[in-house]
C-alpha cells in the first residue's frame, strides 16, 4: 500500500513507500491455540517434554511437580551444613512468631506450632523457591480471625470457630492450587505493588493496635480492628491497666528493636535478630515463673498440648449455615496469602539470580494448606521477616523448611511444657515489633514522588483498613486498582507528533521540545488498543484535537490543515466497534474537507481492517509503514495538486527537514 505510481520531489522520497504487508489468514482453530497459548502459558512449560521418550516425560512430570527430585541428585554436604544452620535459625523465629500469629487468629497457641510443621515439609517437596521459609503470618491470621470472628465467637464457640479455620484453610487451598492448575495466577497481578504496600501497613497498624490488649494486661477487648473501637476500648478501661505488663512489654519491645536495628546495620549479625524472639520467651518465662508474675496481673500462655498434630480432616465444616462464611473467608486470605509468598519469593530469586514459576507456586501453596487444615493447621504462606532470616543465614535450598519442621516437632514432642509461663506480653512484643517493619512509610514518600495516582491507591487502602476494616481497605484498594485499569483502557493517552529537525525520525511534541509541525499536516499518535470502552473518547479526542489544530492554525495565520495522520504503531489490536469508529472519524474530516491517512498499523490491526473492508473506504494509497512515508506522501501531494503560492525559502527550508 503506498501512493501509487507518483514521484516524490523530495529524494527522501524518490523510491516507492514499502507496502503494510497483510498477514496471511489463519485456520480458526490454529489462532484459538495461539491466543490460548498467549493468555495461559505465557512460559511454554511444556517445552522441556518436547520431543521426549516417554520414560523421559515421566521423569520430567515428576521433578515438575516436585522440583525436590530435580534438584536433589546434586545435594551434597556443604548445602546441608548451609541449610541446616538456616533451618534451625529459622526455627527460633518461627516457634514465638507461631504462637504469637495463633493467638492474634484467636486460635489456640498450639496451632501456630503445629502450622510450621507440616505445610513446610509439603513446600519442600512441591515449592521452587530455594529461600522462601514456610509458616503462619500476621496479615492472615489477623484476617482469618477478624472475619471468622463476625459471624462466631471464638471464646463461646471455640469448637465450632476451628472447625470453620480449618475449613476456610482448606478453600484457601483449593483456591490457590486451582489458580496453579488452570494457568489463572494473573489474577492476584491484579493487587498493584501500591494495594499491597498500602494494606499491609494498615493491617500492620491494626495488628499494633490490637496488641495493647496484651501490652496492658486487658481481660476483656474489643472485637472491632478499626481504630476508633480500639481506642474507645483502650481509654475506657484505663482502671484495669496493669503496669507490670506494661513495663515488661515495653523493655521486650525494646530489646526486639534493639536486635532488628543491630542486624539491619551489620547484617552478618542476623542471628542476633532472628534469635531475639525466641530470647524474649525463654528471658520472660524465666522472669514469670520466678518472680510468679502471673498472680500479679501478667497473663501467660498456660498449658500446651504435647504432641504432633492431630488429624482434623473430620473437622472441615461444610454446613449450609456458615459454608459462605467460610468460602469468603478463605478466598480472601487465600489471595492475600498468594500475593505476598509469591512476592517475597520473586524478590529473593531476584538476588540469587533464578526464577521462580508462580503457577506452580501456587500449587504449591495450595497443596500445603490443603494437606495443613487436614492436620490441625491453619492458613500458611512465606512470610517476608522469616524469609529474610533464611536468606541472610544463607540458606541453598528447601532442605532449610525441612530442618525447621524436625525442629518443630522435636519442640512439639518434648518441649511444649516450658511455654506454660511465656508472657502474652511477650507474644504481643515479638509481634509489634514484626509488624513494625511492615509499616513502610518510605515507600509511600517514594510512590508520591513517582506516581500520585499509586500513592492514593496507597492511602486508600491504608485508611480504609485503619479506619474501617481489613475486608473493607482491602476492597476499597482492589477498587482503585481495577478503576486505574479501567481508565488506562477507555482513556487512552493520544498525543501529537512532529518532525525532529536533520532526521526523518517523528516524536511527542510534549516529550521533545525541538520538534517542529509539520505544514498543513496533523500527526496524531494513539497509545493502546482501540476496543469498544474507548472508541467513542477516542473518536471525540481526535475531533479535540483537529478543532484545535485548525484554531492553531488560524490565529498564526499558517496553511490550513488539509491532512490527520493517525500512527497506530501502539494500537496492538482492534475491535468491531473500533473499525466502525474510524470509518466514522473518516466520514466527519472528509465533510471537513481533510484527509485520513494511517501509518503503521500492526499486524492484527491490519488483518482486523481488511477483513472489516475499512482499508477499502479510506484506500490503500492512505495507509503507510512509517509517519516519514505518510508525511512524505502528503507534502508531495500538497504541492502538486493544491495551487498554493510558491513558498518561502524558510517554508521549503522546512519541508526539505520534514
Amino acid at each position: 500500500m503506498g501512493t501509487g505510481d507518483y514521484d516524490y520531489p523530495n529524494s527522501k522520497f524518490n523510491q516507492q513507500p514499502h507496502k503494510v504487508a497483510i498477514p496471511p489468514p489463519q485456520p480458526f482453530i490454529k489462532s484459538l491455540k495461539n491466543t490460548v497459548k498467549e493468555t495461559l502459558f505465557p512460559d511454554d512449560p511444556l517445552r522441556q517434554f518436547k520431543n521426549q521418550p516417554p520414560s523421559r516425560k515421566f521423569v520430567l512430570g515428576v521433578q515438575y511437580v516436585f522440583p525436590i527430585f530435580d534438584w536433589a541428585s546434586s545435594y551434597n554436604l556443604s548445602f546441608f551444613k548451609s541449610d541446616l544452620i538456616a533451618g534451625i535459625t529459622i526455627a527460633s523465629l518461627a516457634i514465638p512468631q507461631g504462637i504469637s500469629y495463633a493467638k492474634l487468629a484467636n486460635l489456640p497457641p498450639i496451632l501456630g506450632l503445629y502450622s510450621s510443621f507440616i505445610p513446610p515439609l509439603v513446600y519442600a517437596m512441591m515449592g521452587s523457591s530455594k529461600d522462601l521459609a514456610v509458616g503462619t503470618v500476621a496479615v492472615a491470621s489477623l484476617l482469618l480471625g477478624s472475619m471468622l470472628g463476625a459471624v462466631v465467637n471464638a471464646n463461646e464457640n471455640p469448637s465450632l470457630y476451628l472447625q470453620l479455620a480449618f475449613t476456610a484453610t482448606f478453600i484457601a487451598g483449593v483456591f490457590q492450587a486451582s489458580l496453579g492448575i488452570l494457568r489463572l495466577g494473573f489474577i492476584v497481578d491484579f493487587l498493584s505493588h501500591a494495594t499491597i504496600v498500602g494494606f499491609m501497613g494498615g493491617a500492620a497498624t491494626v495488628v499494633c493496635l490490637q496488641q495493647l490488649k496484651g501490652i496492658l494486661g486487658l481481660e476483656h477487648f474489643t472485637h472491632g480492628t478499626d481504630l476508633v473501637s480500639v481506642l474507645r476500648s483502650v481509654f475506657t478501661q484505663t482502671h484495669q491497666w496493669r503496669w507490670e505488663s506494661a513495663v515488661l512489654g515495653i523493655c521486650f519491645l525494646f530489646y526486639l528493636q534493639v536486635a532488628r536495628y543491630v542486624s539491619t546495620k551489620r547484617p552478618k549479625l542476623f542471628w542476633i535478630s532472628a534469635m531475639a524472639p525466641l530470647t524474649s520467651v525463654v528471658l520472660g518465662s524465666v522472669l514469670v515463673y520466678f518472680t510468679h508474675a502471673e498472680k500479679h496481673g501478667v497473663q501467660v500462655i498456660g498449658e500446651l498440648k504435647k504432641g504432633l498434630n492431630p488429624i482434623t480432616i473430620t473437622d472441615l465444616y461444610f454446613g449450609s449455615q456458615y459454608l459462605s462464611s467460610a468460602i469468603k473467608t478463605g478466598i480472601v486470605t487465600g489471595i492475600i496469602a498468594l500475593a505476598e509468598g509469591i512476592a517475597v519469593g520473586r524478590s529473593f530469586a531476584m538476588f540469587k539470580n533464578y526464577n521462580i514459576d508462580g503457577n506452580k507456586e501456587m500449587i504449591a501453596f495450595g497443596m500445603m494448606n490443603i494437606a495443613g487444615s487436614c492436620t490441625s493447621c491453619y492458613l500458611t504462606t512465606g512470610p517476608f521477616s522469616r524469609s529474610a532470616v533464611n536468606f541472610n543465614a544463607g540458606c541453598k535450598t528447601a532442605v532449610s523448611n525441612i530442618v525447621m519442621a524436625v525442629a518443630v516437632m522435636l519442640t512439639l514432642l518434648f518441649l511444649t511444657p516450658l511455654f506454660h509461663y511465656t508472657p502474652l506480653v511477650v507474644l504481643a512484643s515479638i509481634i509489634i515489633s514484626a509488624m513494625l517493619g511492615l509499616i513502610n512509610y518510605e515507600e509511600a514518600i517514594h510512590l508520591w514522588s513517582l506516581d500520585k495516582f499509586d500513592f492514593v491507591v496507597c492511602m486508600s487502602a491504608y485508611f480504609g483498613v485503619v479506619f474501617g476494616s481489613v475486608e473493607i481497605g482491602l476492597v476499597i484498594a482492589v477498587a482503585l486498582s481495577l478503576l486505574r485499569v479501567l481508565l488506562f483502557v477507555a482513556r487512552p493517552r493520544t498525543s501529537t507528533l512532529g518532525h525532529i529537525p536533520d532526521s526523518t525520525i517523528y516524536r511527542s511534541m510534549d516529550q521533545y521540545q525541538n520538534v517542529k509541525t509539520v505544514p498543513g499536516i496533523l500527526i496524531l499518535q494513539i497509545d493502546a488498543p482501540i476496543y469498544f470502552a474507548n472508541s467513542s473518547y477516542l473518536r471525540e479526542r481526535i475531533s479535540r484535537w483537529v478543532d484545535e489544530e485548525e484554531d492553531r492554525l488560524k490565529s498564526s495565520g499558517e496553511d490550513s490543515l488539509q491532512y490527520v495522520i493517525l500512527a497506530l504503531s501502539a494500537v496492538g489490536n482492534i475491535d468491531t466497534s473500533g473499525i466502525t469508529m474510524l470509518g466514522e472519524v473518516k466520514k466527519v474530516l472528509e465533510r471537513r474537507g481533510l484527509k485520513l491517512v494511517l501509518a503503521n498499523p500492526g499486524g492484527e490491526v491490519i488483518k482486523k481492517l481488511n477483513k472489516g473492508k475499512l482499508i477499502d473506504v479510506i484506500g490503500q494509497e492512505w495507509i503507510y509503514l512509517t509517519v516519514g512515508e505518510a508525511v512524505g506522501a502528503c507534502n508531495f501531494m500538497l504541492h502538486t495538486y493544491k495551487n498554493v503560492e510558491k513558498p518561502t525559502s524558510k517554508e521549503t527550508r522546512n519541508d526539505n527537514n520534514v
